[in-house]
């Protein structure tokens, strides 16, 4: 039989991974192994479709920060409604775009550990206008769309891996973020797994506020079959795996 840890259990172990101390001597950093890519490579020939940058947008007036923040909540009803390529790419760039580029680091509009920034982001687009429904790749250094692929019965699908929450498959959109954590566990080593989960934190937080305010809502949601969502995104499950998801919708 199976034994479960209790939650004593696995209360001292995030205890006692909090508060181990880094080794820092024993990382692939230290060693002097080459640092992984910032973004998972992609095909040369693969379709990519170029977003709107940000002095190109058109969103009218938005809200301000103190505004954003009072009234965020999470939605799990939407509107039968569009988005935007320009609200799309406003929503990417504000979760995971790259504001400026270093040597070696790339600065983006989240905080990350050790600026490792360790998510893929990946996109199911129900009703964006000027594309193509479908599942997508959002590329942070070239600000692009990468095609992924079609999928039947999408929604069937996306709410028996959400475990029955079928809100998820309503909205116009579904953001989900994967990790590659070897791009933090090389400079973190064991201690990696804890500031993964602290970053996607700051990445859905900013998805709330973005969509608060072009009209829009979401809700995080970290409840899902980790099996079936890694065969919906068709990523392997140990070296990439589903962490959080968000649908996006107007409300």
């Amino acid at each position: 039989m199976t034994r479960h840890p209790s939650l004593a259990e696995s209360r001292a172990f995030l205890r006692d991974t909090i508060r181990q101390q880094l080794d820092f001597s024993c990382t692939d950093q230290h060693q002097g192994v080459p640092r992984p890519p910032v973004e998972k490579p992609f095909p040369a020939d693969a379709v990519r479709i170029d977003l709107p940058r940000p002095d190109e947008w058109h969103l009218g007036s938005l809200p301000d920060l103190p505004t954003l923040i009072a009234i965020r909540r999470s939605c799990r009803s939407f509107r039968d409604a569009s988005l935007s390529l320009d609200e799309l790419a406003f929503l990417l760039w504000a979760t995971q775009g790259v504001h400026q580029t270093g040597t070696p680091n790339v600065f983006r509009t989240v905080p990350s550990a050790g600026c490792r920034h360790a998510f893929e982001t990946y996109l199911c687009l129900f009703n964006v206008a000027d594309l193509t429904p479908g599942f997508y790749r959002y590329l942070p250094l070239e600000h692009q769309l990468l095609w992924e692929f079609s999928e039947t019965r999408v929604h069937a699908k996306l709410t028996a891996a959400t475990l029955g929450q079928a809100f998820v498959a309503r909205g116009a959109a579904v953001f989900f973020w994967t990790t590659v954590p070897y791009r933090m566990e090389w400079r973190y080593g064991l201690a990696a797994h804890r500031v993964i989960l602290l970053d996607a934190g700051h990445v859905c937080q900013n998805l709330y506020l973005a969509s608060t305010a072009i009209g829009a809502g979401t809700c995080a949601v970290a409840a899902y079959d980790q099996q079936a969502m890694d065969r919906l995104l068709r990523v392997d499950g140990q070296d990439e795996f589903t962490l959080y998801l968000a649908p996006v919708g107007k409300v």
